[in-house]
């Protein structure tokens, strides 16, 4: 892949973007990547699939989905470590004007836990019940957030992304079957708030946002990619939801050098020490 247009520089967010951010718990970056860079991504995620699903089964349904789809068979393709596959999307994840955003509501240092890249045919492409990422991935400190690169518009008839602003400050009761979702009856997906895009978007939320997406019922499929950090000192709370990638520096440095651990697996100084004495 070779189209690079840097239509939007890296200056990061603006204090009235920031504040934005804090308030509401997700922002919306307009034209992060030019069209042609869209398009390109596009079609390196699409011969991904079609590798992929050569060798085995890629559909990636949540169960919790029939009830937001009143049963019907849907589909969506999906893949996790998009980045071992490819190296411009290696070069994506690290492109300044994307880490210097993650930045801005992280800190210096930017450490990748997963990415994953979601293809939603067309007239049957899954939807995504309401849900905060934080029970399938809990940190301490909470600084984990997402970012979703749309690579082809997403309008409302596509499924696009949907959030209830503000809910990022608190954790919800989940329903663990069929995937960590809220209760449909409490939380239909049409108390969220769309948040329709256009190729070369990049939505940036925290992972208690409560978010989800509807069914794409047009005539195009909806592709996109999903890029999960946190703070690289932020413990897990437990261990779980590893993949290849994690631990990765996206940006700035790991001060603890590898070793945070998970907040449930650290031992007293006194065991330590009773470990090591010969």
């Amino acid at each position: 892949m070779s189209t690079v247009c840097k239509t939007h520089c890296a200056t990061g967010l603006t204090d009235e973007q920031k504040n934005f951010y804090h308030t509401n718990g997700y922002i919306v970056i307009k034209g992060l990547l030019c069209k042609e860079e869209a398009a390109a991504y596009r079609a390196e995620i699409h011969d991904l699939a079609a590798r992929l699903q050569k060798i085995k089964d890629i559909d990636a349904s949540w169960g919790s989905a029939k009830e937001v789809s009143m049963g019907q068979q849907t589909a969506l393709l999906h893949s996790h470590d998009v980045q071992f596959h490819s190296g411009a999307i290696t070069r994506l994840i690290t492109d300044p004007r994307f880490t210097r955003v993650a930045q801005d509501i992280i800190g210096p240092n930017v450490q990748l836990h997963h990415t994953k890249m979601f293809i939603k045919p067309p007239e049957k492409g899954s939807p995504f019940p309401l849900h905060q990422d934080k029970p399938f991935f809990p940190h301490d400190q909470d600084s984990m957030i997402a970012a979703i690169f749309h690579f082809d518009d997403a309008p409302l008839e596509k499924g696009c992304l949907c959030v209830i602003p503000g809910t990022h400050t608190s954790d919800l009761p989940h329903i663990s079957t069929g995937n960590h979702h809220l209760s449909p009856e409490k939380y239909p997906l049409s108390a969220a708030t769309p948040i329709p895009a256009l190729a070369g978007d990049v939505i940036f939320f925290s992972y208690r946002t409560v978010h989800g997406s509807g069914l794409n019922t047009s005539n195009e499929a909806r592709t996109t990619l999903l890029v999960q950090m946190r703070d690289p000192t932020d413990p897990m709370t437990i261990r779980t939801h590893e993949s290849r990638g994690i631990g990765m520096m996206l940006a700035g440095i790991d001060p603890s050098c590898g070793t945070t651990r998970p907040s449930s697996e650290k031992t007293s100084p006194d065991s330590m020490t009773a470990g090591t004495m010969g």
